[in-house]
């Protein structure tokens, strides 16, 4: 028990290292509000490369947690209403879209000879939402370690790319808040860079793009199921992303409870804040030794992917509103 009580004492009582200190002032400055979303995922791949993560073992554990919380905090600033429409307005969009991907990365992956499960899982974390696709079907299809990991690795260094040049280019194109929300949420991977973008082109363009990307990431079931069936593995089990309701719940209660809406203000700048530290983690978590394990043919996989679901869905939204 002694031993026990001295573990802390311990790491309080150490002197923290330059790298460290580093890290622990940048994301500081993360949860500040001094800096955006872009910026903190540029800062994390800064440091990633030239100081190198202190704790990089706990970062996937943390990063999951605290995008989950924080997305569970944004539904305290939507109402119900626009919601609903808005995730109306992507639903035709989203089918054919992630149908599609899947479709096409499966056989990119074929053409490409990158093995089965990897390609499959590079398909579904752009089809779907990114790492959390890939972190609920990579068990249904019992990959490996290094499967997942090459995958993540792909989606995430696009993920990163989307965030910083999607809001340039809806602007570049004058995309209204709601094309560019639904534009975001169907052709961005990860739910952290899709808030951060639509955060970043807008308060409406937060709301769409956060409700249909939520509404998207409910595809993760059916698509885990199937893949199983599809790689011949039985009884295993599917991760279901139960935050998805906490953020339902949290929309209904700032829409119908009006002692709920005195709080939303200060209930959104938490989740804001801990969205931006969330992509300032996976930003840093981007090492020289992830990036060199991701290999030439899945980075052009998930490449020619991307920019094919990117440019139709773009075509799509912008054909329905002329």
């Amino acid at each position: 028990m002694d031993k026990l009580k001295s573990v802390p004492r311990k790491f309080l009582d150490r002197q923290l290292s330059a790298r460290e200190i580093i890290f622990i002032i940048a994301a500081l400055l993360c949860i500040s509000g001094l800096i955006s979303a872009p910026v903190a995922l540029l800062m994390g791949l800064l440091v990633a490369q030239f100081v190198g993560h202190p704790y990089l073992h706990l970062n996937h554990k943390a990063t999951h947690i605290l995008l989950q919380v924080s997305v569970v905090g944004l539904g305290f600033g939507m109402n119900a209403h626009a919601a609903l429409e808005a995730g109306r307005t992507g639903f035709g969009i989203t089918v054919v879209s992630i149908l599609a991907t899947l479709i096409i990365g499966v056989l990119l992956g074929k053409w490409l000879k990158i093995e089965n499960k990897t390609a499959y899982l590079i398909a579904a974390g752009t089809a779907i939402c990114g790492g959390s696709a890939i972190a609920a079907v990579a068990p249904a299809i019992k990959a490996k370690e290094n499967q997942m990991t090459v995958a993540l690795g792909t989606v995430f260094i696009f993920n990163a790319v989307a965030l910083l040049i999607f809001p340039v280019i809806g602007h570049a194109l004058a995309m209204t808040q709601e094309q560019f929300g639904l534009w975001s949420a169907i052709a961005i991977h990860d739910t952290s860079s899709v808030v951060g973008a639509g955060s970043k082109y807008g308060a409406e363009a937060l709301e769409v793009a956060t409700t249909v990307k939520l509404a998207r990431a409910l595809w993760i079931i059916p698509v885990s199921i199937l893949s199983s069936f599809f790689f011949k593995q039985k009884g295993q089990k599917v991760k279901i992303p139960w935050f998805i309701g906490l953020f339902i719940l949290a929309m209904l209660a700032n829409t119908f409870v009006p002692a709920v809406q005195q709080f939303s203000g200060f209930a959104t700048g938490i989740a804001k804040a801990g969205l931006t530290l969330t992509l300032f983690l996976i930003g840093s978590g981007l090492s020289k030794e992830v990036l060199k394990s991701v290999g030439v043919k899945p980075m052009l996989q998930g490449l020619v992917l991307w920019v094919m679901i990117a440019t139709a869905t773009l075509w799509m939204i912008l054909k329905l509103a002329a």
